[in-house]
């Protein structure tokens, strides 16, 4: 078959060999075919990564160049190790903005703490603690994404402005943005507003196309304006540089442009272990450490998440399966192996793996294709970065994580989910501005709670049929034995008089020791009030187990219309 390995790449394979290495599933298959579509993907989604990532280097307070350090080793690891013909990896908004938040732009502990994420998540892969992710629901990923993107997009007004020195706190640079508005330059505002423009522009036609563009049954003109749409980042920075290079050589002092940004390949040493404060201090690597706090918790949960909710989407768009727990030790290695080249940590990007997808890659291949023209970028094309335009590279980023704001998310919860589940959205989304981690941290708490209450508030339907009889919509547990006892003496045993109840247990399928010490009182009680409790529509498991505690009295029926006529004819079976 001449269609890409997304088969192969979904089978499981009988070799450990080829778990630990999914290269060597369809590596040996590789076709001709396949060379020439991951070339075209892998140089596209290279040129739209280079301008990318030297913006998301600004996100995170770094030199640019740290962004092109970052970017590269992910194409060479995931081709390795990863599970997705589309995924790829390096900066994101959003990891950006938690480097950020956690090293406030400190290259060295930049640096130090990708080592040290990339340990966590490979440790988090071979431990096969991917269901850890689980845990964070999708009301907490919504309000975070909603947050950092409103975050980052008005953290680049100062840049299209013109603006300096404004305090990174979110709520300060708004009120400083605004206070220094008079002090804007005119040059980076025409600038800024002109790229921003033609990237809108471009990104509209896009939109008007579909992946059918770059194949070979489409006509020229499709094409060509499929690739300019494509390449809107790197084009329209190339453009605003050569503006900025033209006022420059006459003299003229117009725009705020990147500056000097170091040339060359990033030496190949371990991560540094240890900081100089400004005064020349040393920082030792503990304290290090300690200055991550939960940021070392944060950062590698959710570069996890970003990279396998891409994969699974991608995934499910092109019809293959990924191996979540080989999707975690791909990116471990990759921020582990990138931190000895001065990178800070990386995840999957959706736009990049998006563009990737649309072009039509078919192995994971293509991303050696992307690292290598990032590599020549740094070895050759440095000294051209000085004259990038910060308010174009401002503009880069605002597009870029402007779709990120999906506030149609917020009715559909109101209108299709629990009202409740608007409550983690927006206190994420709230303590997000105040600090990116406190947002997820503060959600994933309200999650829990909604959870544990759920758990311990079980939902429970009470229907008087001349008994009264009691239905559990979903399992018990020790944290609704209280619920339990309450419910039933309220509707049965505080009745005037008693009542006789039955049980339906036909939605519980496990039980703990908690609730059955609950039912051995619940039945002693019944008896001293001379009533009567049946169990009916007990599933076979949890029947064994009431049976094996030897639960004195208990009295049990196949369903629930056979207990009503046993307590209607007064001939409750003791069994």
């Amino acid at each position: 078959s001449d269609e890409p390995l997304d088969e192969a790449m979904c089978c499981p394979s009988l070799d450990t060999l080829k778990t630990w290495l999914p290269i060597l599933s369809w590596l040996p298959r590789y076709k001709l075919k396949w060379l020439q579509m991951d070339l075209l993907a892998g140089a596209t989604v290279g040129l739209t990564a280079v301008p990318q990532v030297l913006a998301y280097a600004e996100v995170a307070g770094l030199p640019l160049e740290y962004g092109l350090y970052s970017a590269f080793m992910g194409g060479f690891i995931y081709t390795l190790l990863g599970t997705s013909k589309d995924v790829t990896l390096g900066p994101t908004a959003i990891m950006s903005l938690l480097c950020f938040s956690v090293v406030g732009g400190q290259p060295h502990r930049a640096v130090l703490l990708s080592l040290l994420c990339g340990i966590i998540q490979a440790l988090m892969a071979l431990l096969r603690l991917g269901f850890l992710l689980d845990f964070i629901s999708s009301p907490v990923i919504k309000g975070f994404t909603c947050a950092a993107a409103i975050t980052i997009g008005f953290g680049q007004i100062k840049n299209i402005l013109g603006l300096k020195d404004l305090p990174p706190q979110f709520f300060l640079e708004v009120y400083y943005t605004f206070k220094k508005i008079p002090e804007a330059r005119i040059g980076d505002v025409i600038l800024g507003l002109i790229c921003l423009s033609l990237l809108v522009m471009l990104m509209l036609m896009k939109k008007t196309l579909d992946s059918e563009a770059v194949h070979s049954n489409s006509t020229f003109s499709r094409k060509l304006v499929w690739v300019v749409a494509t390449m809107r980042n790197a084009l329209v920075v190339i453009a605003a540089s050569l503006v900025a290079f033209s006022w420059e050589a006459f003299g003229h002092d117009v725009f705020t442009i990147t500056g000097k940004t170091v040339q060359g390949l990033p030496p190949f040493r371990p991560p540094p272990t240890w900081d100089n404060t400004t005064n020349g201090t040393i920082v030792p690597f503990g304290e290090i450490v300690e200055g991550f706090g939960d940021g070392l918790a944060v950062i590698p949960l959710m570069g996890l998440l970003e990279s396998i909710a891409i994969a699974k989407a991608f995934a499910s768009q092109n019809d293959y399966r990924i191996d979540v727990n080989q999707e975690l030790l791909a990116i471990g290695v990759t921020n582990i192996m990138g931190s000895f080249v001065s990178g800070y940590p990386v995840t999957g990007s959706f736009g990049r793996t998006a563009v990737n997808s649309q072009t039509g890659v078919c192995t994971p291949a293509g991303g050696i294709v992307t690292s290598v023209i990032i590599l020549l970028s740094l070895a050759f094309l440095m000294p051209a970065f000085y004259y990038i335009p910060k308010a174009s590279l401002a503009a880069v980023i605002i597009c870029a994580v402007a779709p990120m704001v999906d506030y149609t998310s917020v009715t559909k919860m109101w209108r299709i989910h629990s009202k409740l589940d608007i409550l983690p959205f927006v206190v994420t989304f709230l303590m997000s501005f105040w600090q990116v981690q406190y947002g997820i941290i503060g959600g994933v708490a309200v999650s829990g709670a909604l959870l544990l209450y759920s758990t311990a508030r079980p939902k429970i339907t009470v229907s008087d049929y001349g008994s009264l009889v009691m239905q559990f919509s979903s399992g018990l547990s020790f944290p609704a034995t209280a619920y339990l006892s309450h419910m039933v003496h309220s509707n049965a045993l505080r009745a005037s008089p008693p009542r006789s109840l039955v049980l339906d247990c036909c939605h519980i399928s496990t039980i703990d020791y908690s609730v059955i010490s609950e039912f051995r009182d619940m039945i002693r009680q019944f008896k001293r009030h001379n009533v009567v409790l049946i169990f009916s529509n007990l599933q076979p498991s949890v029947l064994e187990i009431l049976l094996k505690a030897d639960l004195e009295d208990m009295k049990y029926t196949e369903d629930v219309e056979e207990a009503l006529q046993q307590l209607e004819s007064g001939n409750v079976l003791d069994d």
